[in-house]
């Protein structure tokens, strides 16, 4: 037995240490080399990265997908992790969805205090300094790992994020092979053409296969996002290398990338525009499933919007980088229902969670 248990240390060891060296000859290598340009036939059956090794199909009774968030250790990723696990966990309970497992994909390198209340895997971050400051070219590298050496028993996976909290039970939004996510207005693939086509030539067809989207939310086939996964991390390396693109796109780059990389390999989305909300923007719950807290919410006293200016009442998840929030001051009346709806979840899963 102890030997078998050293074999698979050595075996996952040399595995990840091979990943990475073909990254960063990845990342240094001339775009073209990893690229098909106008005159080359794409190839995308083997990644310019790592090709992915062959599982053996999941066996499920329903269409269920598996809920994956990635994250790093810091104090403002972890609380907005725990309240979504808090309500990942209750609507999956609250009744029938397609809703499967949960992982949480740490990229810090190392276990933390949480593993225990959150299912985690722990992912290795990007060798220093390739990141480039921008931490969230970690995410591609993260789910190339889980993708690779997890134990997924679902067919589908969601990819969210931390600061998502869902609303209602989910269902599989995807269908005949196609993936289902949110459209993004920011995402223009027609008016970025010229960039784009370094990325994705002629060959592949009109830029418009690229479809507006980031990777979150994404509901998408196993399989297909083993193939997507390295790609995006590939196509995020070089975008972010590249002066012209990473101008172009600044902090969506990571969310074009997987648009692009989703495109290269074929696999289409169904646009969901229901498939969440981002307050205060949009007021109503409606028919969402998630909500999405990215922006700050300001207003006054009387309930009246002040956005761009600090207002009398405000939620702003960046206001919590260093400490947790905890029985938040319910917005004044005439706010929005959704901003309204977003407190109150935060507000229970803090005097539910333990050790909060």
């Amino acid at each position: 037995m102890g030997c078998g248990n050293m074999f698979f240390t050595i075996l996952i060891t040399f595995s990840v240490t091979l990943i990475t060296y073909n990254i960063i000859i990845s990342g240094n290598a001339p775009l073209k080399q990893d690229f098909p340009g106008p005159t080359r036939r794409p190839s995308i059956t083997i990644d310019p990265i790592i090709k992915m090794p062959l599982n053996k199909k999941s066996v499920s009774s329903k269409r269920l997908f598996h809920t994956a968030v990635t994250a790093s250790d810091s104090l403002y990723n972890t609380w907005q992790c725990r309240v979504m696990y808090y309500w990942f966990k209750k609507m999956k309970e609250s009744g029938h969805s397609d809703m499967g497992g949960f992982t949480r994909i740490l990229h810090s390198g190392k276990a933390d205090q949480y593993m225990d209340e959150i299912p985690t895997f722990v992912a290795q971050p990007l060798p220093s300094g390739m990141d480039q400051g921008y931490i969230v070219l970690n995410r591609p590298w993260a789910f190339v790992q889980w993708l690779q050496q997890a134990d997924i028993k679902e067919d589908y996976i969601l990819m969210s994020e931390p600061d998502h909290i869902i609303v209602k039970p989910i269902p599989n939004l995807a269908r005949d092979g196609m993936g289902a996510a949110f459209p993004f207005f920011y995402i223009e693939p027609k008016k970025y053409e010229t960039v784009l086509r370094k990325y994705f030539s002629e060959e592949n067809g009109p830029v418009t296969n690229i479809d507006p989207i980031g990777n979150s939310p994404v509901i998408v086939g196993k399989e297909s996002l083993k193939k997507i996964a390295p790609t995006w991390m590939n196509v995020s390396l070089a975008m972010k290398k590249d002066p012209e693109t990473d101008k172009a796109f600044g902090w969506v780059l990571e969310m074009y990338a997987y648009a692009v990389s989703s495109a290269l390999h074929g696999v289409h989305n169904i646009l969901y525009k229901d498939f969440m909300i981002q307050p205060p923007w949009d007021k109503q719950l409606g028919k969402t499933y998630i909500i999405h807290y990215t922006y700050g919410c300001d207003y006054s006293m009387k309930g009246e919007m002040t956005y761009g200016k600090i207002g009398e009442w405000r939620f702003d998840k960046r206001s919590y980088d260093l400490v947790a929030p905890k029985n938040l001051t319910l917005p004044p009346p005439g706010v929005p229902e959704s901003v309204v709806t977003l407190v109150k979840m935060v507000n229970e899963a803090a005097a539910n969670i333990p050790n909060w």
